[in-house]
């Protein structure tokens, strides 16, 4: 099964969108192997943005992320980054489709609420900033039903 990594960011946690957003991946049949509340640190913000770091909204970036919590978490299923990147839409939130993560919850490009990853490169990238391997957990549902 792919994984992915997924963070609802702070506009997420302080809007109370956590679970509703949740709940969306766990009906599309995704399962979460690893989730956590956490307050993202500069270094852990530069490290995972570090491809935008000669850009003009890196800065910008940085301090947005670690404004308030977040929560992170990894996705496992069949398609999961592509799937989840779906869901949450098109980057800038007013250019996102009704029915998205985006397209319902956000407004802009700034306050976007997710951060999916784009490519297994950026997963490998990402997941071990928030995770180590022992908090991903193998498990499951014993009812397992096939999407």
């Amino acid at each position: 099964m792919d994984r992915t990594l997924v963070l609802l960011k702070p506009d997420a946690v302080k809007r109370r969108l956590v679970g509703k957003i949740i709940e969306r991946f766990e009906e599309k049949g995704l399962k979460i192997v690893a989730m956590k509340f956490m307050q993202m640190t500069k270094d852990q913000a530069k490290t995972h943005y570090s491809v935008h770091q000669n850009k003009p909204f890196f800065n910008d970036l940085v301090n947005y992320i670690t404004s308030g919590p977040i929560v992170a978490m990894i996705l496992e299923g069949a398609h999961a980054i592509e799937i989840v990147r779906l869901m949450s839409g098109a980057t800038d939130g007013s250019k996102a489709q009704p029915g998205t993560i985006r397209g319902d919850y956000s407004m802009g490009i700034e306050k976007n609420i997710i951060h999916a990853s784009d490519s297994l490169e950026a997963y490998n990238h990402e997941m071990p900033i928030f995770f180590s391997d022992n908090e991903i957990i193998e498990w499951a549902y014993g009812d397992e039903v096939i999407y």
